[in-house]
């Protein structure tokens, strides 16, 4: 959560930064259409105004409880006109896609489009109406969540992109942990006959092999001298006797073989329910200097009082690099799901109150508004609003929304 609240408030700081300069650096048509449509007269139901000779259409939209449509209003000198008396046909082309042609028929006090019009709200438009044997024409643009940036400003912004196409999903649960040693690799020295330690013949930290000599003990009734043998290549991790001291029942060596570990980790409820042994696992070291792939093994059937649970991994480790006590972190990857289009996760803003990525043609951004399904990590499903192929901003896309944001755009129609 830490490096999520750092990472917001850097983007915020970086696009301040950059907010002054991008009209320098942009070309001199942003393109975001809102200018022009702050000049354009609104009519009576709040839409776009077209007028030549006696004839003037009201273009609204309306999507309150219906899919989005379009409604044209008509009047003769101000004069409402009877929705069936004007012909219509509107053409909509948006930036990268077929046009698409609406024909309406009469409701009420307005024609309304058989088509329902769908996201983006964003094209360049023809209308023509045949009114009393005379045809009309208009042409107009109605762009929103659009802007235009010259080459120097995408390469002053670093602006990266790639195509949105399918891929996998691959969920998983992170959690937290430490290295320790198995239990069935951890050897304990002890003498076989009361005596006196004469030698010990190894310290801890020192590297041994199996069958090697480490203790020396002269037996207290016979006063013979005998050897304890290391049972197993290791290390030696703890040492609780010295020479001149009792060898009797207590521990006097401990040997533990370190090439392969236990990464022991901490399981809450919600993660526990999620995962299974022999799911594969990522582990890291707090610094992602070293990974290792593993499997669970081991999942307890008690939860602590602390509601959590241990979840188990063994990985190997020849070169000793994973150390016991070593804090670690490791992904549990919990399912995996092929989808037909997915976007980055890092590319997507809020826009209109909807998740958007902002589309790439040439030196215009566009934002599509989308609609997501599930999600992992590092990519979303995208289960309408983009086409495959699409090429989109995965890399500071927030500059190009601060800059649609500070243009004035709205969603209004």
């Amino acid at each position: 959560m830490t490096n999520l609240i750092r990472n917001a408030f850097t983007s915020l700081w970086l696009a301040l930064m950059l907010l002054p300069a991008l009209p320098a650096l942009a070309s001199g048509d942003h393109g975001h259409g809102d200018e022009h449509e702050e000049q354009t007269p609104v009519g009576p139901h709040g839409g776009k105004l077209l007028s030549q000779g006696e004839l003037t259409l009201e273009i609204t939209f309306y999507e309150i409880g219906v899919a989005p449509q379009m409604r044209v209003y008509a009047y003769q000198d101000e004069a409402p006109l009877p929705p069936d008396s004007v012909g219509l046909a509107v053409v909509l082309n948006r930036l990268g896609g077929e046009p698409q042609t609406l024909d309406f028929h009469a409701e009420q006090d307005y024609q309304v489009s058989n088509q329902s019009v769908g996201e983006p709200h964003s094209f360049d438009v023809t209308v023509t109406a045949n009114w009393q044997d005379q045809r009309y024409q208009w042409d107009y643009e109605q762009y929103e969540g659009r802007t235009r940036l010259s080459d120097r400003a995408i390469r002053a912004t670093q602006l990266q992109t790639e195509s949105a196409g399918p891929g996998q999903l691959e969920f998983k649960q992170t959690l937290f942990g430490v290295i320790a040693p198995t239990t069935d690799r951890r050897f304990v020295l002890m003498s076989p006959y009361q005596g006196v330690v004469e030698q010990v013949m190894v310290s801890v930290g020192d590297q041994v092999r199996k069958g090697q000599p480490l203790v020396r003990v002269r037996n207290s009734q016979t006063l013979q001298r005998f050897t304890i043998d290391s049972p197993a290549s290791g290390q030696v991790t703890e040492q609780w006797v010295n020479a001149g001291e009792l060898a009797g029942t207590q521990g006097l060596l401990e040997i533990t073989d370190l090439s392969r570990v236990w990464v022991e980790l901490s399981a809450f409820p919600e993660n526990i329910e999620q995962m299974a042994v022999g799911q594969v696992a990522r582990v890291y070291d707090l610094h992602h200097h070293l990974e290792a792939e593993a499997e669970v093994f081991y999942l307890a059937p008690m939860m602590t009082g602390g509601h959590i649970a241990r979840a188990r991994l063994a990985i190997d480790n020849p070169q000793g690099h994973w150390r016991p006590g070593m804090h670690v972190k490791a992904d549990i990857i919990t399912g995996n799901k092929a989808v037909a289009l997915r976007v980055s996760r890092q590319a997507i803003q809020q826009l209109f109150d909807k998740p958007v990525v902002f589309a790439r043609y040439g030196n215009v951004f566009e934002a599509r508004p989308l609609e997501l399904g599930q999600a992992d990590g590092d990519w979303v499903e995208v289960l309408n609003g983009l086409q495959p192929g699409t090429e989109y901003v995965t890399t500071n896309s927030y500059v190009l929304k601060a800059d649609v944001l500070k243009a004035g755009a709205s969603h209004a129609h």
